[in-house]
């Protein structure tokens, strides 16, 4: 998914600082970037719970493993479990490591997604005597979860990889807003993975059904569900997406009860809650970093920070499957470059004026193709301004190499 938002998520630094000669120090900056919950590596290494296939490896990750090139020894496949800035947590046969990538890889890299993220598949080579590694590469990714990272610059940051169901949780309180979800829909289909509305909170709310409609409605296609962790409301409608081996990832905004679902499907806290303001129904932020938890049933949740703002990042296929109903009124228009205004044949403007689709569900639609239009318009400049600098570089290096003339 193509996320974006203004939060207190962590970001990554083309700039990394290495602490590879001192693991103590690497440890302990885990730990401590976790807020208590942090970085306790697995001493043991031995036990059912630290196999690759309790955090989803599959015969086709066997297979992409043997495909990919293999820049140094020792290299075996892990998961990305966590991610603390510049410092990550993976879980390979060996048990849970501390890693960092390596000089080569930060060197080669040209952008800031091509970095690991939480879910990606690396390729690890665990150091010998101690609790970490270095990844080397990463496994070409089936899904990707990415929003523009916070910042004058356009850039993209993944939030999360290898994501089959994408859960978009929007509470049934104050935080309740259908055009939020619909924006979270146009960056989950452009994701790749399968996303599933959640309505939580459901026994806050009198009439739920009504609810679930309303969003259905500005939904096509995509299965909605009123759940309540409090009352045990709603486990078995999600049921057939909790199977062995997938990845589900939750997100939405603070306070909306991405934690406390995943702490009501593990049985136990694993995520801490905090309340959240009767005021404006708004959250705090009680998850600061990414990270997945293994379920017992044999299915991976990830947990993400909640997101105050959500802005879009290249996401022209998700919009058009998010809003595929008016995608195909506006294919029956009579004009193929109809703009939707005072064109004769508009399908569009007839569905308005006769009821069939919502002015603010357009209203939405106009407001995301209008932001995606001016995103690529910010992208194409950026690139722009680095081929121009780049072509400088190339050109001052050729005059240096150029031997000097004498004309005496």
């Amino acid at each position: 998914m193509k996320l974006s938002s203004m939060n207190m998520d962590h970001t990554h630094s083309h700039e990394h600082q290495h602490s590879m000669n001192n693991p103590q120090e690497t440890a302990d900056r885990l730990g401590s970037a976790s807020g208590g919950n942090g970085f306790a590596p697995d001493t043991a290494g031995s036990d059912a719970a630290c196999t690759l296939g309790a955090f989803g490896w599959n015969e086709q990750w066997q297979t992409a493993f043997e495909a990919a090139p293999k820049p140094a020894a020792g290299l075996v496949p892990a998961r990305v479990t966590a991610q603390f800035t510049n410092q990550y947590r993976v879980r390979c046969e060996a048990g849970e490591l501390a890693a960092e990538v390596s000089g080569k890889f930060q060197f080669q890299a040209s952008a800031r997604g091509d970095y690991p993220a939480v879910g990606d598949w690396v390729l690890a080579q665990p150091l010998p005597g101690e609790r970490r590694a270095v990844i080397h590469g990463v496994l070409p990714r089936r899904t990707a979860m990415i929003r523009r990272a916070a910042g004058s610059v356009p850039e993209e940051q993944v939030i999360g990889a290898n994501i089959d169901t994408l859960f978009i949780v929007n509470a049934l309180n104050g935080d309740y807003n259908v055009s939020k979800i619909e924006r979270y829909l146009v960056a989950a289909w452009e994701s790749g993975a399968s996303p599933v509305v959640l309505l939580t909170k459901a026994d806050l709310c009198d009439d739920a059904g009504r609810r679930v409609a309303e969003v259905e409605s500005a939904a096509p296609g995509v299965p909605v569900h009123a759940v309540s962790a409090l009352e045990d409301q709603g486990r078995g409608e999600l049921a057939p997406y909790l199977r062995p081996g997938r990845t589900i990832a939750v997100t939405g905004s603070s306070g909306a009860g991405k934690s406390t679902l995943l702490n009501w499907l593990a049985g136990e806290e694993r995520q801490h809650v905090q309340g959240v303001r009767e005021d404006d129904a708004r959250g705090r932020h009680t998850t600061t970093h990414r990270e997945l938890f293994p379920l017992p049933g044999g299915f991976i949740m990830m947990d993400t920070p909640g997101m105050r703002e959500l802005q879009l990042w290249d996401a022209g296929d998700g919009r058009q499957e998010a809003f595929s109903d008016i995608e195909a009124l506006a294919a029956s228009c009579r004009f193929r470059d109809c703009k939707h205004g005072a064109e004769l044949g508009c399908a569009v403007k007839q569905a308005l004026r006769n009821g069939s689709l919502d002015e603010r569900r357009y209203a939405s639609y106009k407001k995301t193709g209008r932001e995606l239009a001016h995103q690529a318009k910010k992208e194409q400049a950026v690139t722009k301004r680095a081929k121009k600098s780049a072509d400088k570089r190339l050109a001052a290096r050729e005059n240096q190499a150029r031997p000097a003339i004498d004309y005496d």
